[in-house]
């Protein structure tokens, strides 16, 4: 009975950066042995354990046999003969196919150290082909390290391709697309996960409503990199660099789905598109199953992105409009999400990604105006029922125009 830690933890400190969750696999062993040493089973497709002291993941060596389509389709194999290599062999990536000894020796029988030097996210073997998930994994690790220089090796994006030409991405189930979504979405470099899976052709698959932003052009004048998906590009790059998390990222993704379906002679222009976009994100979470907190802070940032923009043009009755139909009074750390949202999406422009966004400070001082008038204010004018509300928003609306005449003084 040997026990290696493998996967991410070797490949990170290799790389010399933090370490999240350790993972480790047991050669040698049956499910009785493990048990009878205090571990406790959690697998349920395949036997993994829990130690019973640090609670980290002990899984017993395995293969797999592809038996049916999508990734439920395996037959999974664990006993005491299957060797360690055997186990390193069907994983993803040759740099997550390393293992570790208790006495640190890297055993490496795939070159995952050989392509951590080259800066490649190479497949260990053909058995790649038998998970679809590998797609959406590989363009995951393509977003989190294409700041450090690696990039997805010719052949496994040729795989990749061969599988989605294959039909192997359409057994996706949304859930799992939504879990790896999720997670490259907060990456640093979010951007890099819809270029690989559009060059391997598995976004036209996943996200149509995403792909067919490309081409799409664009009035110049405010968007001098013309191309719809450009534009997106650039937005998420601005999610990533700003470290604005997965929440921002996907009403990001979503924000400009509209413009797809605006009518060709209408372009470059795309009048009332956030109309469409707020609809097709809609979709979109619905298909995926994406959660409420996710789902709703998109569906604000697709409806009301433009209106932020123009926030110092907008009159005091207007802005509280605006927080009430977004309940930011009520969820102004959510406000603040949309607001990171929208920033993004004006530095999202070639040219203009530094460019101060002053809409966020001048709303957030607007909200705290708006936040310090209570029902306790208004209670004494002598109002019932939903003339307090009334009352309320006026006083409201007159916090706020003194604080536009405060900022139009400075």
């Amino acid at each position: 009975m040997q026990t290696y830690l493998v996967g991410g933890a070797v490949r990170d400190r290799l790389l010399g950066v933090p370490t999240g969750d350790r993972d480790f696999v047991v050669v040698g062993a049956t499910p009785e042995q493990m048990e009878q040493q205090g571990f406790r089973r959690v697998g349920r497709q395949f036997p993994v354990f829990l130690h019973p002291r640090t609670g980290e993941e002990y899984a017993l060596a395995r293969t797999e046999t592809k038996t049916g389509p999508g990734y439920r389709g395996f037959e999974v194999h664990a006993s005491p003969d299957v060797t360690l290599e055997d186990d390193l062999r069907r994983r993803d990536l040759t740099i997550n196919a390393m293992a570790e000894a208790p006495d640190g020796t890297v055993i490496d029988p795939w070159g995952g150290q050989r392509d951590l030097e080259a800066r490649l996210l190479r497949h260990v073997s053909d058995a790649f082909r038998e998970d679809p998930v590998r797609i959406l994994r590989v363009a995951r690790f393509a977003a989190r390290l294409a700041g450090r220089g690696f990039s997805v090796a010719a052949e496994t994006l040729a795989l990749m391709r061969e599988m989605v030409a294959s039909g192997e991405a359409a057994h996706l189930v949304p859930e799992r697309v939504w879990q790896e979504m999720e997670l490259a979405l907060g990456e640093p470099r979010p951007d890099v996960f819809i270029t690989t899976l559009r060059d391997c052709g598995a976004l036209a698959v996943l996200l149509p409503e995403v792909e067919v932003l490309f081409g799409v052009p664009q009035v110049a004048r405010w968007h001098p990199e013309v191309d719809t998906g450009a534009h997106l590009l650039l937005t998420l790059q601005q999610v990533g660099a700003r470290q604005a998390g997965a929440e921002v990222g996907y009403a990001v993704l979503t924000h400009d789905l509209g413009k797809a379906v605006t009518p060709r002679e209408h372009w470059p222009k795309h009048h009332g598109h956030e109309r469409h976009s707020q609809r097709l994100a809609r979709r979109v979470s619905e298909r995926l199953g994406v959660p409420t907190r996710f789902r709703d802070l998109a569906e604000h940032v697709a409806c009301y992105h433009g209106v932020v923009h123009r926030a110092a043009e907008l009159r005091p009755a207007t802005i509280l409009r605006l927080f009430k139909s977004v309940d930011a009074l009520r969820r102004p750390e959510r406000f603040e999400l949309l607001l990171a949202a929208c920033a993004a999406d004006a530095r999202g422009r070639t040219g203009r990604e530094q460019d101060p966004y002053p809409q966020a400070d001048y709303l957030r001082g607007a909200l705290a105006a708006a936040a310090r008038v209570t029902a306790a204010d208004v209670a004494g004018e002598g109002h019932v029922g939903p003339a307090i509300g009334r009352a309320l928003d006026r006083a409201r609306v007159r916090a706020i125009t003194q604080y536009r005449s405060m900022q139009q003084d400075n």
